[in-house]
């Protein structure tokens, strides 16, 4: 091999078996399997390759005055500098370090920190490798401890370790720098090192371990299609679901996935209330802890079923909203991690078990309230409204809406929100009810929308979702049923297991996410859905 060659390492020729089983874990990073090629950026053929240039700085722990209110007292803190993350940072006159000395021991030992910046630009070939059009992924371990800016941003998601937050002592940080790249294109890197651990500094000091760029094709993150039966009972599915559509599997290893929601910074959230843990899935295949003890925490745990998170959302701001089953209320998290609880209790009495939830674009909040999260359902002690009842906080007060149904689960407001959707867990009673919604956000003139007590199947009814035409789609015997906005079944799909709710993600808002049993699915659709997080309308 070449002295140009040396840090590349081309790897072809990968075989279909590879990524038969290659889609995320609960517990593997990804995405799996071997990249198309890498980049070695601690050697000088690797750094030569992407024009890049390591720079180097200390990084001082500096007392500030701290952030005050006019009438506060001055008082003072602690920040750092350089703040050397940000795009377009001055580094030029910061020290050259050649890229094979990235392992050299530096910083001051005990408590400190520093800074390795580089500037790469995307080769025309690595190797015999076009990398054009793949997407790159950054992989830096840093003893102790690294966060990594991309072109001047740290992305800040809670819970989050491994990409461009701290993972853990000597771990691997693993973040994607650039997708769909070109060749000749220019980013940014900036990696703050950190001595540790923290609270019982060493004596030693930081060093890159290994920095390299991980280069895959489209094809190569894409998951394994699954098997997807289709029922097509009306000719007017194919204007919903693509003829070659290919139901994916992302995620497998879990209890019981429900309550799924996308979020706008581009990710998935969902709820297992089995495990009490609310998951992450991002793009890249990685499956994270987002939440521990999600619904609940007291001592006698070990009684429940589904103790943690049921249905999730977001509101106008974009804060997570979560139906707590142990804990029987719906919080709202805060940016700041503070959680506030919007409701618990009704007339003095304690919720069931809140299940589903949906926002009005006006900010009222809408959620079911079974006692499938109770123990012994509704034969539990702990049981204190005689009721499952839909609820909602209008205007910032909790109302008692319907007692229609006995198991109130998924719902779903229609595209003009004149009516509200609302399913029932009941195997007696496989209703769909269509509620109208009143000025006031009451509803009014409840009535069966659609009907499968004598579909086959022993599921009942479970999450429900619409779509921007108005079709509704819903969990119900034998896999997921789509409704015209006229109430006509259409068709039903199902996969390797039976889905039990549903999110609209992705940038276009045209890929539905199912939580399905132990694994997490999407499939790619034609219509766009009605997605959380929205601006409020006017009222």
């Amino acid at each position: 091999m070449s002295s140009a060659m040396k840090g590349v390492l081309l790897v072809l020729a990968v075989t279909l078996s590879s990524w038969s089983t290659g889609y995320a874990q609960v517990t593997q990073d990804a995405p799996a399997g071997r990249p198309e090629a890498i980049i070695d950026l601690a050697t000088p053929e690797g750094s030569g390759l992407v024009k890049g240039q390591w720079r180097y700085s200390d990084t001082k722990i500096i007392e500030v005055e701290r952030d005050r209110k006019p009438t506060e007292p001055v008082s003072h803190t602690y920040d750092l500098t350089p703040q050397a993350g940000v795009k377009g940072f001055d580094d030029h006159l910061w020290e050259v370090i050649p890229s094979n000395t990235l392992d050299q021991r530096r910083g001051h030992g005990r408590l400190s920190f520093n800074w390795y910046r580089l500037n790469l630009t995307i080769p025309e070939k690595i190797g015999n490798f076009d990398p054009t059009g793949a997407t790159v992924i950054l992989e830096v371990v840093v003893d102790d401890y690294a966060e990594v800016w991309v072109d001047g941003n740290l992305p800040q998601v809670l819970g989050q370790t491994g990409g461009p937050l701290i993972k853990g002592f000597n771990a691997p940080n693993r973040i994607v720098v650039g997708r769909q790249v070109k060749p000749g294109q220019q980013i940014q890197l900036a990696i703050f090192g950190g001595n540790g651990p923290l609270s019982k500094p060493p004596r030693n000091f930081i060093w890159i371990r290994s920095a390299t760029l991980d280069f895959y094709k489209p094809t190569q993150l894409a998951p394994p299609p699954v098997d997807l039966q289709v029922q097509r009972l009306d000719p007017t599915l194919d204007a919903i679901l693509p003829r070659d559509a290919k139901l994916e599997k992302l995620a497998g290893g879990f209890q019981f996935t429900e309550g799924p929601v996308w979020v706008p910074e581009g990710y998935l959230l969902f709820s297992d209330p089995n495990q009490n843990t609310i998951y992450r899935w991002s793009p890249d295949g990685q499956v994270a802890v987002f939440r521990t003890k999600s619904g609940y925490s007291g001592f006698d745990i070990g009684a429940y079923g589904q103790p943690g998170s049921n249905g999730l959302t977001l509101d106008s701001e974009s804060r997570l909203t979560i139906n707590e089953h142990g804990r029987h209320r719906v919080t709202r998290l805060e940016k700041n991690g503070v959680v506030t609880v919007l409701a618990d209790r009704y007339q003095g009495k304690r919720l069931n078990s809140p299940n589903d939830l949906v926002y009005r674009s006006n900010g009222d909040l809408y959620f079911t309230d079974p006692p499938f999260g109770l123990p012994k359902f509704d034969d539990d002690p702990r049981k204190e409204l005689p009721y499952s009842g839909i609820f909602g906080i209008l205007q910032g007060q909790l109302k008692l809406l319907s007692t229609d149904l006995k198991g109130p689960n998924g719902l779903a407001f229609s595209p003009d929100e004149r009516y509200l959707y609302v399913d029932n867990w009941d195997k007696k009673k496989k209703v769909v009810m269509r509620y109208e919604v009143q000025t006031d956000g009451t509803l009014a003139h409840g009535t069966v929308f659609f009907d499968m007590t004598q579909a086959p199947g022993e599921d009942a009814l479970d999450g429900l979702k619409v779509d921007q035409a108005g079709n509704v789609y819903v969990s119900g015997p034998g896999g997921l049923w789509i409704l015209s906005p006229e109430g006509k079944h259409l068709g039903t799909l199902d996969g390797p297991e039976h889905p039990h709710n549903f999110a609209w993600g992705d940038e276009d808002g045209k890929t539905l996410y199912w939580t399905a049993r132990t694994g997490l699915y999407r499939l790619r659709l034609n219509i766009p859905g009605i997605r959380p997080g929205g601006k409020p309308q006017a009222s």
